[in-house]
């Protein structure tokens, strides 16, 4: 069996307990996916000089956010680690050197969502970091490789947002025409699997704007390379809210 592969717009940290249209996609997610053997999570909240990879039996549940209610601050996702699928993600990357992580665990990118999707915490994750130093195209081809798991019935995760602008956040629930246009736009791109122009994100409509950092973008390159460009996409939770945040997610296989 192979695995599809999913990129999720995680946007805020409280989807993961509050009952939402975001969260109850998640949740029937990961009711009609084919079961996974294990998860590897590419995160834009884990960015390292080089590419790293959990490598412990227990990772922990990372807050990585402040002022959130205690219930959040104080939610757990005891799902196990496995040192054997981190050593296959190693062995998996040609393009360059993944490094066993024993510090890191789980981010609230990770969590967050999988909490959703396998609330049983009770498949293998590992979570590979993003090279804060690498060009697009590397963060691609690393997925291309990675996706060799699929086969072996591993998801492949990414989780980030298409577009992601804090600093333009508004309180209210529609999103700015400029967002909405790079959210159509990228679509567009998937549906046509035009993956190079993708990876040449800032040639896109108004990415300064919708991409001002790239770690909530990169995530969907390795979801792209690991399904490559034969496996028609599916949409959900496509939608812009907060003014500047892409919550879509997309299937691919």
């Amino acid at each position: 069996m192979s695995m599809p592969t999913l990129f999720v717009g995680h946007g805020n940290p409280m989807n993961a307990i509050e009952d939402n249209e975001f969260s109850r996609t998640w949740v029937e997610l990961g009711k009609y996916l084919p079961r996974p053997n294990g998860v590897v999570c590419i995160s834009a909240h884990w960015e390292t000089d080089g590419t790293c990879v959990t490598a412990m039996e227990h990772p922990a549940t990372i807050h990585d956010f402040t002022g959130f209610p205690a219930a959040l601050e104080n939610m757990t996702y005891p799902a196990p680690g496995s040192p054997d699928l981190a050593e296959r993600v190693q062995a998996a990357a040609r393009s360059t050197r993944i490094r066993p992580d024993r510090s890191w665990g789980l981010d609230h990118g990770a969590w967050s969502v999988l909490c959703r999707m396998y609330p049983q915490a009770d498949i293998p994750v590992v979570q590979v970091s993003l090279d804060a130093g690498a060009p697009p195209a590397f963060h691609y081809d690393l997925g291309r490789e990675l996706g060799a798991l699929r086969k072996e019935g591993v998801l492949i995760l990414g989780s980030g947002n298409m577009v992601h602008n804090l600093r333009a956040m508004a309180w209210h629930e529609a999103g700015f025409d400029w967002a909405l246009e790079s959210d159509a736009a990228m679509a567009n791109l998937i549906i046509a699997a035009n993956h190079q122009a993708l990876i040449d994100y800032p040639n896109l409509p108004n990415a300064r704007q919708a991409i001002p950092t790239e770690e909530h973008y990169l995530p969907l390159l390795y979801v792209l390379g690991a399904a490559g460009a034969d496996n028609a996409p599916t949409f959900f939770n496509d939608r812009v809210t907060l003014g500047s945040i892409s919550m879509r997610c997309v299937r691919l296989g």
